[in-house]
């Protein structure tokens, strides 16, 4: 993923993460935002690092990029295992996925 503006809300900068206890390992992240979700050889959802790294420790967050804000929203809307949440990072408030208010 190369360096690009991240996405906010309100003025607020947003992350991305994923419950990998929740995760069916449909890959439909993938298909909406293969720049921001990865499926591993376990089968299940992860999210990557700006280097395009899969970050694999429970609870890991990587910045939503702004022109792919609509996507990741897509695939949080759309994940089977609703186990997308995408949240501010200043209060970690839940904007989109399970938990939004």
């Amino acid at each position: 993923m190369t360096v690009q503006q991240e996405a906010e809300v309100g003025g607020a900068a947003l992350e991305v993460w994923i419950d990998q206890d929740l995760c069916t390992g449909d890959g439909i992240c993938v298909q909406y935002a293969p720049e921001v979700f990865e499926l591993d050889i376990d089968g299940l959802a992860y999210v990557k690092g700006a280097d395009e790294e899969l970050l694999q420790d429970r609870g890991a967050t990587t910045p939503v990029p702004l022109p792919l804000l609509t996507d990741v929203v897509d695939s949080a809307r759309e994940c089977p295992g609703e186990c997308i949440h995408v949240r501010r990072v200043s209060d970690s408030v839940e904007v989109y996925g399970p938990d939004a208010a």
